[in-house]
């Protein structure tokens, strides 16, 4: 009985022992020979990418932050043209104008007395006009009678000059009246009115958006009481602030490309036109503006953006996608694939990164299949075998 037992146990044994080892799963992933190994399924999963190592003509960018404002010579501050009594307040912030739109009425004081002094001048006008005619009258009858011997010559002399006299003063209350019309008609007016409080309408001097209002109907204003404020936001200033050490790389004139996350897939282009002389004590920046056409009107006001300046690094070099590079210690790493499931894992000098390209200075020729997408798993596997090694 126990002999049966025995060779009972040795044959399970022998069994155990000639079972095949498991084949390895379709996604094991090893290194061997310096080489990373990952099947194909693997790389499908991790939707691994390769992609040839090309010679570019990088332009570097310097990024900075920025806000979007109006440009200072198209934003026009709205006052009345004299004292008076606002009647009516016809836009609000935020309304769009158009040129010579009306925005307020009021009670134009100043006008009124305009318009009183008017009436007075024009009938001190015609007592002077009616005085030439009566003058002239008596010219006539003087001359009429000197030529008869009835009166001196020295009488129709005196009479003459009364009447010249009366032409000039009828051309001095002329004037007086064209100076009042003149007055009135820079408040709109014709000089045909005859009410002593004209109502006068404050218009948009440009089309643009009301950024301020301060005007209140029935509140008496000055001549340098501010109402409105107007920009013009066809076009707009965007705004940054650039460190000193980055401030020899721009120029004025140059292309800025400014993006939104309003609109994250579209781009606005505007040029450099001013770059502060002086820094900011604190931040130790310096303010630059682009000027921005805006006449989509998506660009608002105080909104945040993106400001990419081109600076004066600019050469054909060979260059990978930024996804590609690793760092593994204290190397930079890119991984070279060898065969269908195999990666070198190449040590690399870089150099610039411009616009998701990094330049590579040593390591690598161009036409070399680079992995520039799952790049992290490749280095994950190299650095837990190195791990383990140890």
């Amino acid at each position: 009985m126990k002999k049966s037992m025995f060779l009972l146990a040795a044959t399970l044994v022998l069994a155990g022992c000639s079972q095949p080892k498991p084949e390895p799963t379709p996604n094991e992933e090893k290194r061997e020979g310096g080489l990373v190994q990952i099947s194909a399924e693997a790389q499908s999963h991790f939707g691994m990418q390769v992609e040839a190592a090309q010679v570019h003509s990088l332009h570097e960018l310097l990024q900075v932050p920025g806000t979007v404002q109006p440009i200072d010579s198209r934003v026009n501050t709205i006052r009345p043209l004299a004292r008076g009594r606002l009647h009516e307040v016809l836009v609000k912030v935020g309304d769009r104008v158009s040129k010579g739109q009306p925005l307020a009425t009021y009670d134009n004081m100043e006008a009124g007395e305009l318009v009183a002094q008017l009436s007075g001048a024009r009938a001190d006008l015609e007592r002077l006009r009616g005085q030439e005619r009566q003058l002239g009258r008596q010219v006539e009858r003087a001359r009429a009678l000197a030529e008869i011997g009835a009166v001196p010559k020295k009488e129709f002399e005196l009479a003459t000059a009364d009447q010249r006299a009366a032409g000039q003063s009828v051309k001095s209350q002329e004037s007086v009246v064209e100076g009042i019309v003149a007055r009135l008609r820079r408040f709109g007016l014709t000089g045909a009115e005859t009410q002593t409080t004209p109502i006068t309408t404050i218009t948009a001097p440009l089309a643009g958006v009301i950024t301020k209002q301060e005007a209140s109907p029935g509140e008496v204003v000055e001549s340098t009481t501010a109402l409105f404020t107007i920009a013009d936001l066809s076009a707009v200033w965007v705004q940054a602030e650039v460190y000193e050490k980055d401030l020899g790389r721009l120029r004025i004139g140059q292309d800025a490309l400014i993006t939104v996350d309003t609109y994250p897939d579209q781009g606005f282009t505007g040029r450099v036109t001013y770059v502060s002389d002086f820094l900011d004590p604190r931040t130790r920046t310096a303010r630059v503006r682009c000027e921005v056409p805006n006449g989509s009107m998506q660009l608002k006001l105080d909104m945040y953006t993106n400001v990419q300046l081109p600076t004066t690094f600019s050469r054909k070099t060979l260059a990978v996608p930024s996804g590609a590079i690793q760092e593994v210690g204290d190397k930079t790493v890119v991984f070279v694939r060898k065969s269908a499931t195999e990666f070198e894992p190449r040590v690399v000098t870089a150099g610039k990164t411009v616009r998701e390209l990094v330049e590579i200075v040593t390591g690598l020729t161009a036409g070399e299949m680079v992995v520039k997408t799952g790049a992290f798993h490749l280095k994950s596997i190299l650095v837990g075998k190195e791990l383990g090694e140890e």
